[in-house]
């Protein structure tokens, strides 16, 4: 199970607890624990929006689990996040920092939406 999967609800936040798939030819939608991968066709949701989830008029919702669990972070979690949180707290290079922009002093040329920009060591 990853944190990272969030419900795919628009708008909705909160980490995915069940996997929903739809079998199309049965006319049924069908709502379970979690999936271990992201599947494409397949959508995530949070516990909020797998209780409530209804099907269209005639088709069938089989539910394989009732409770949703929160998810518990894995050793793989903690891990990425150790490493992200090391790589954040190392000084950065000289040549990791992008060297400054040259002052913009005037419109050279137009085309269309274009525009060509006269930098200060041109001028």
């Amino acid at each position: 199970m990853n944190l990272s999967r969030k419900c795919t609800k628009t708008g909705c936040r909160q980490p995915a607890v069940a996997t929903l798939t739809y079998a199309y030819s049965d006319r049924a939608a069908v709502l379970g624990p979690l999936a271990t991968y992201a599947e494409p066709h397949t959508y995530d949701l949070c516990a909020d929006h797998a209780t409530r989830l209804t099907a269209p008029r005639g088709w069938d919702v089989l539910r394989l689990a009732t409770e949703y669990p929160d998810p518990e972070p894995t050793t793989d979690d903690l891990l990425a996040l150790a490493d992200a949180v090391r790589e954040a707290g190392r000084p950065r290079a000289a040549a990791d920092v992008p060297p400054p922009l040259p002052e913009v002093t005037g419109e050279v040329a137009r085309r269309g939406h274009l525009r060509v920009l006269r930098g200060s060591a041109e001028a």
